[in-house]
Protein backbone atom coordinates (compact mmCIF):
# COMPACT_ATOMS: atom_id res chain seq x y z
CA UNK A 1 0.00 0.00 0.00
CA UNK A 2 2.89 2.43 0.77
CA UNK A 3 4.07 1.68 -2.90
CA UNK A 4 0.83 2.84 -3.92
CA UNK A 5 0.27 5.97 -2.38
CA UNK A 6 4.05 7.06 -3.04
CA UNK A 7 2.92 6.03 -6.58
CA UNK A 8 0.15 8.11 -6.59
CA UNK A 9 2.38 11.12 -4.53
CA UNK A 10 4.72 10.99 -7.13
CA UNK A 11 2.45 11.30 -9.81
CA UNK A 12 1.13 14.76 -8.69
CA UNK A 13 4.06 15.84 -7.57
CA UNK A 14 5.50 15.31 -11.21
CA UNK A 15 2.55 16.39 -12.66
CA UNK A 16 2.74 20.04 -10.75
CA UNK A 17 6.54 20.03 -11.87
CA UNK A 18 5.69 19.52 -15.59
CA UNK A 19 2.69 22.47 -15.16
CA UNK A 20 5.10 24.70 -13.19
CA UNK A 21 7.72 23.85 -16.27
CA UNK A 22 10.54 22.68 -14.39
CA UNK A 23 10.02 19.04 -15.77
CA UNK A 24 9.47 18.00 -19.68
CA UNK A 25 7.33 15.42 -20.64
CA UNK A 26 10.36 12.21 -20.20
CA UNK A 27 11.51 14.31 -16.94
CA UNK A 28 8.27 13.85 -15.68
CA UNK A 29 8.53 10.26 -16.50
CA UNK A 30 11.38 9.49 -15.09
CA UNK A 31 10.62 11.82 -12.08
CA UNK A 32 7.25 9.33 -11.42
CA UNK A 33 9.86 6.30 -11.28
CA UNK A 34 12.43 8.22 -9.10
CA UNK A 35 9.44 9.25 -6.67
CA UNK A 36 7.70 5.91 -6.60
CA UNK A 37 10.63 4.70 -5.33
CA UNK A 38 11.98 7.38 -2.85
CA UNK A 39 8.27 7.77 -1.45
CA UNK A 40 6.85 4.13 -1.96
CA UNK A 41 9.97 2.60 -0.26
CA UNK A 42 11.56 5.03 2.08
CA UNK A 43 8.21 6.63 3.18
CA UNK A 44 7.68 10.37 4.50
CA UNK A 45 11.26 11.44 5.88
CA UNK A 46 12.75 10.34 2.49
CA UNK A 47 10.34 12.37 0.47
CA UNK A 48 10.72 15.01 2.37
CA UNK A 49 14.31 15.08 1.47
CA UNK A 50 13.50 14.36 -2.19
CA UNK A 51 10.90 17.82 -2.26
CA UNK A 52 13.46 19.70 -0.45
CA UNK A 53 15.97 19.34 -2.93
CA UNK A 54 13.34 19.84 -6.07
CA UNK A 55 11.87 22.50 -4.67
CA UNK A 56 14.87 24.18 -3.97
CA UNK A 57 16.53 23.70 -6.83
CA UNK A 58 13.66 24.38 -9.51
CA UNK A 59 13.00 27.91 -7.55
CA UNK A 60 16.85 28.91 -7.87
CA UNK A 61 16.74 27.94 -11.39
CA UNK A 62 13.68 30.31 -12.07
CA UNK A 63 15.01 33.40 -9.55
CA UNK A 64 16.98 35.92 -11.48
CA UNK A 65 16.44 34.48 -14.63
CA UNK A 66 16.76 37.95 -16.89
CA UNK A 67 20.23 37.95 -15.04
CA UNK A 68 20.97 34.42 -15.93
CA UNK A 69 19.59 34.62 -19.65
CA UNK A 70 23.19 34.90 -21.61
CA UNK A 71 24.85 32.71 -19.49
CA UNK A 72 22.56 30.26 -21.37
CA UNK A 73 24.94 29.55 -24.03
CA UNK A 74 27.44 27.80 -21.96
CA UNK A 75 24.93 25.05 -20.21
CA UNK A 76 23.72 21.75 -21.59
CA UNK A 77 20.52 22.39 -21.36
CA UNK A 78 17.85 24.55 -19.66
CA UNK A 79 15.81 25.14 -16.38
CA UNK A 80 13.43 21.81 -17.70
CA UNK A 81 14.72 19.00 -16.48
CA UNK A 82 14.57 15.80 -18.91
CA UNK A 83 14.84 11.96 -17.97
CA UNK A 84 18.52 11.96 -18.48
CA UNK A 85 18.84 15.07 -15.64
CA UNK A 86 16.74 13.11 -13.67
CA UNK A 87 18.49 10.43 -13.66
CA UNK A 88 21.80 12.67 -12.96
CA UNK A 89 20.47 13.94 -10.55
CA UNK A 90 18.18 11.46 -8.42
CA UNK A 91 19.11 8.19 -9.84
CA UNK A 92 21.76 7.21 -6.96
CA UNK A 93 18.92 8.40 -4.15
CA UNK A 94 16.70 6.27 -5.71
CA UNK A 95 18.94 3.03 -5.40
CA UNK A 96 19.60 3.87 -1.67
CA UNK A 97 16.09 3.79 -1.27
CA UNK A 98 15.49 0.67 -3.16
CA UNK A 99 18.63 -0.59 -0.69
CA UNK A 100 16.68 0.66 2.39
CA UNK A 101 13.61 -1.66 1.41
CA UNK A 102 16.16 -4.48 2.15
CA UNK A 103 18.00 -3.20 4.42
CA UNK A 104 15.48 -1.05 6.54
CA UNK A 105 17.10 -0.91 10.28
CA UNK A 106 20.41 0.11 8.24
CA UNK A 107 21.75 3.95 9.25
CA UNK A 108 24.51 3.68 6.05
CA UNK A 109 21.11 3.50 3.23
CA UNK A 110 19.83 6.87 4.96
CA UNK A 111 23.30 8.41 4.80
CA UNK A 112 24.05 7.09 0.94
CA UNK A 113 20.52 8.86 0.54
CA UNK A 114 21.17 11.84 2.36
CA UNK A 115 24.84 12.72 0.91
CA UNK A 116 23.63 11.96 -2.60
CA UNK A 117 20.90 14.85 -2.52
CA UNK A 118 23.11 17.16 -0.32
CA UNK A 119 25.66 16.77 -2.96
CA UNK A 120 23.51 17.78 -6.24
CA UNK A 121 21.68 20.71 -4.04
CA UNK A 122 24.77 21.74 -3.36
CA UNK A 123 26.36 21.94 -6.96
CA UNK A 124 22.86 23.15 -8.17
CA UNK A 125 23.05 26.24 -5.23
CA UNK A 126 26.73 26.80 -6.44
CA UNK A 127 25.36 26.95 -10.53
CA UNK A 128 22.48 28.88 -9.81
CA UNK A 129 23.47 31.08 -7.30
CA UNK A 130 27.39 31.42 -8.66
CA UNK A 131 26.46 32.94 -11.80
CA UNK A 132 24.88 36.20 -9.72
CA UNK A 133 28.15 37.10 -8.23
CA UNK A 134 30.42 39.91 -9.50
CA UNK A 135 33.60 39.04 -9.57
CA UNK A 136 34.89 36.69 -12.23
CA UNK A 137 35.30 33.19 -11.32
CA UNK A 138 38.77 30.99 -11.59
CA UNK A 139 39.62 27.58 -12.79
CA UNK A 140 39.08 25.09 -9.76
CA UNK A 141 42.58 23.50 -10.87
CA UNK A 142 44.90 25.96 -10.32
CA UNK A 143 42.42 28.92 -8.83
CA UNK A 144 44.44 31.51 -10.78
CA UNK A 145 42.54 31.49 -14.44
CA UNK A 146 39.95 33.49 -14.92
CA UNK A 147 37.00 32.14 -16.53
CA UNK A 148 34.20 33.71 -18.24
CA UNK A 149 30.59 33.06 -15.35
CA UNK A 150 29.35 29.58 -16.64
CA UNK A 151 32.26 27.65 -17.27
CA UNK A 152 32.70 24.11 -16.25
CA UNK A 153 35.27 24.29 -13.75
CA UNK A 154 35.18 27.66 -12.86
CA UNK A 155 34.56 28.09 -8.85
CA UNK A 156 34.43 31.94 -6.78
CA UNK A 157 33.60 32.06 -3.28
CA UNK A 158 29.99 33.18 -3.83
CA UNK A 159 29.43 29.89 -5.47
CA UNK A 160 31.35 27.79 -3.01
CA UNK A 161 29.77 29.73 0.13
CA UNK A 162 26.08 29.28 -2.10
CA UNK A 163 27.29 25.06 -1.93
CA UNK A 164 28.27 24.88 1.48
CA UNK A 165 24.34 26.39 2.06
CA UNK A 166 22.73 23.77 -0.24
CA UNK A 167 24.49 21.03 1.14
CA UNK A 168 23.73 22.23 4.85
CA UNK A 169 20.30 22.58 3.65
CA UNK A 170 19.52 18.81 2.83
CA UNK A 171 21.87 17.97 5.85
CA UNK A 172 19.47 19.71 8.25
CA UNK A 173 16.40 17.91 7.03
CA UNK A 174 18.83 14.63 7.10
CA UNK A 175 20.08 14.95 10.49
CA UNK A 176 16.48 15.67 11.88
CA UNK A 177 14.94 12.98 10.64
CA UNK A 178 17.96 10.50 10.72
CA UNK A 179 16.84 6.94 12.18
CA UNK A 180 20.00 6.92 14.31
CA UNK A 181 18.57 10.32 16.58
CA UNK A 182 22.18 11.84 16.57
CA UNK A 183 21.88 15.37 14.81
CA UNK A 184 24.77 17.21 15.08
CA UNK A 185 27.23 14.20 13.75
CA UNK A 186 24.88 13.34 10.67
CA UNK A 187 24.44 16.91 9.90
CA UNK A 188 27.93 17.90 9.99
CA UNK A 189 28.86 14.76 8.02
CA UNK A 190 26.00 15.05 5.67
CA UNK A 191 27.27 18.73 5.17
CA UNK A 192 31.00 17.99 4.65
CA UNK A 193 30.27 15.25 1.97
CA UNK A 194 27.77 17.26 -0.02
CA UNK A 195 29.89 20.51 -0.35
CA UNK A 196 32.98 17.72 -1.35
CA UNK A 197 30.52 15.77 -4.21
CA UNK A 198 30.00 19.86 -5.24
CA UNK A 199 33.78 20.63 -5.70
CA UNK A 200 34.71 17.33 -7.63
CA UNK A 201 31.87 18.03 -9.86
CA UNK A 202 33.39 21.66 -10.59
CA UNK A 203 37.06 18.94 -11.05
CA UNK A 204 35.98 17.17 -13.74
CA UNK A 205 34.29 20.17 -15.73
CA UNK A 206 37.80 21.70 -15.55
CA UNK A 207 39.36 18.21 -16.65
CA UNK A 208 37.71 15.37 -18.38
CA UNK A 209 33.73 16.79 -18.96
CA UNK A 210 32.79 17.21 -22.55
CA UNK A 211 33.40 20.45 -23.99
CA UNK A 212 32.57 21.74 -27.53
CA UNK A 213 33.54 25.01 -29.20
CA UNK A 214 31.32 27.31 -31.13
CA UNK A 215 33.19 28.74 -33.93
CA UNK A 216 30.28 31.28 -34.78
CA UNK A 217 30.33 33.02 -31.28
CA UNK A 218 33.99 31.83 -30.60
CA UNK A 219 32.96 30.44 -26.70
CA UNK A 220 33.75 27.17 -24.90
CA UNK A 221 29.77 25.41 -24.29
CA UNK A 222 28.40 22.41 -23.13
CA UNK A 223 26.05 21.90 -25.68
CA UNK A 224 26.17 19.74 -28.78
CA UNK A 225 25.73 18.97 -31.50
CA UNK A 226 24.22 22.85 -31.97
CA UNK A 227 24.96 26.44 -30.22
CA UNK A 228 22.38 28.65 -29.54
CA UNK A 229 23.12 30.67 -32.02
CA UNK A 230 22.08 27.09 -34.36
CA UNK A 231 25.75 26.87 -35.61
CA UNK A 232 26.93 23.41 -35.22
CA UNK A 233 29.55 22.87 -32.37
CA UNK A 234 32.53 21.24 -32.51
CA UNK A 235 34.34 19.34 -30.02
CA UNK A 236 37.20 20.67 -28.04
CA UNK A 237 38.15 18.77 -24.85
CA UNK A 238 37.45 15.81 -21.98
CA UNK A 239 35.81 12.42 -22.34
CA UNK A 240 32.71 13.05 -25.32
CA UNK A 241 30.73 10.17 -23.20
CA UNK A 242 31.23 12.62 -20.56
CA UNK A 243 28.15 15.12 -20.15
CA UNK A 244 27.05 17.11 -17.67
CA UNK A 245 24.10 14.71 -16.51
CA UNK A 246 26.94 11.78 -15.85
CA UNK A 247 28.91 14.95 -14.39
CA UNK A 248 26.11 15.10 -11.59
CA UNK A 249 25.74 11.79 -10.89
CA UNK A 250 29.16 11.21 -10.27
CA UNK A 251 28.88 14.51 -7.94
CA UNK A 252 26.08 12.38 -6.26
CA UNK A 253 28.52 8.91 -6.07
CA UNK A 254 31.57 10.98 -4.67
CA UNK A 255 29.35 12.57 -2.17
CA UNK A 256 27.88 9.14 -1.30
CA UNK A 257 31.38 7.71 -1.16
CA UNK A 258 32.77 10.40 1.33
CA UNK A 259 30.08 9.77 3.85
CA UNK A 260 30.19 6.14 3.54
CA UNK A 261 34.10 6.40 4.44
CA UNK A 262 33.49 8.46 7.32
Amino acid sequence: MQLFFGFIFAIIISLLAYKAKSLDKSGAIAAIVEGTLIFGLGGWEWAILLLTFFISSSALSKMFKKRKVDLEEKFDKGSRRDAMQVFGNGGLAAFFAFLHFFFPDSLWAWLGFSAALAAVNADTWATELGVLARSQPRMITNLKEKVEKGTSGGVSITGTLASLAGSAFIALFAGIFSPSGEFFSIFMLITFAGLLGALFDSLLGATVQAIYYCPSCEKETERHPVHLCNTETRYFRGWKWLTNDWVNFACAGFGVVIVLLF
